[in-house]
């Protein structure tokens, strides 16, 4: 991108508008090249050609979209750093809490909070993702966590336990499952770990204001999105690839024409059957 900016500034009037786009092409914004991909949108600011000007308006908007989540996801790795001194800490979240069928799934993700020129942008509470972008993130967290752990309770062990239980447990065993790292700070989601030796502090909400929740809320997400669609192959009868074992209408009348699977959360369902 250097020696284009290179080129542009000395070539640029030679260029015609599509041979231009050509060279622009494929160019993508970057934590390590936003320098200069504002001396691009100045460069090409400076010509007179009003095609030219849009074009280095339209990278402007760009950027500084780009700057904003850079901004906003840099706030969630400070908020994680601002509980103290810690080495590493740790997010959890659990997924499934309030499905009629299928796991609750629990997963626990250690970031490295002082490299803040790697973030990982876009994440967020895995719900307000598209199912694409959570994908594509999970697939990001991963590679760059300095460690993570996924843990399940299947819907046995919730009907013999119970919900609050089970989501207790697999935090635990989530956090208990991380073998590269041991979290000297816990930060969960809405509400504290019972029955844990590590500090725990819980923050409401933390899937928007905590990083490290955040990016265990998405890879939890699509674990237990692509076990119940893979559920959806033996029980087609119950949309589970569309509402992943939630409530829909579609599941509860297949739940009262067809009856229950062996996944179904019986004590979830007296209200139904």
């Amino acid at each position: 991108m250097d020696n284009l900016i290179k080129d542009l500034r000395i070539n640029l009037e030679k260029y015609n508008f599509a041979t231009l786009k050509d060279k622009l092409a494929g160019f993508k914004i970057e934590n390590e090249n936003v320098p200069l991909f504002q001396e691009l949108v100045e460069v090409l600011g400076s010509d007179p050609r009003k095609n030219v000007i849009s074009l280095s308006e339209k990278l402007n908007r760009q950027l500084q979209k780009f700057l904003s989540e850079k901004d906003r996801v840099t706030s969630m790795y400070l908020f994680d750093k601002s509980f103290g001194d810690f080495s590493y800490v740790a997010g959890v979240d659990e997924v499934g809490r309030g499905p009629l069928a299928g796991p609750i799934v629990a997963a626990a993700v250690v970031l490295d909070l002082n490299s803040l020129n790697d973030i990982i942008l876009e994440i967020n509470d895995s719900k307000k993702l598209s199912e694409m972008k959570r994908e594509e993130l999970a697939k990001i967290i991963k590679e760059k966590a300095v460690d993570y752990s996924l843990s399940l309770c299947d819907n046995r062990e919730i009907d013999e336990r119970g919900i609050a239980v089970c989501n207790n447990e697999i935090f635990i065993k989530a956090i208990n499952g991380l073998t590269k790292v041991t979290p000297e700070l816990v930060l969960s989601d809405g509400y504290p770990v019972r029955n844990i030796s590590i500090l725990n502090k819980f923050v409401i909400k933390g899937d928007t204001k905590s990083a490290s929740i955040a990016c265990a809320s998405i890879i939890a997400k699509v674990y237990r999105d692509n076990i119940m669609k893979e559920y959806a192959k033996k029980y087609p009868e119950y949309d589970f690839e569309n509402n992943v074992g939630y409530g829909t209408g579609k599941h509860v009348n297949a739940i009262k024409n067809v009856g229950v699977t062996e996944i179904h959360r019986l004590s979830f369902l007296k209200n139904i059957l």
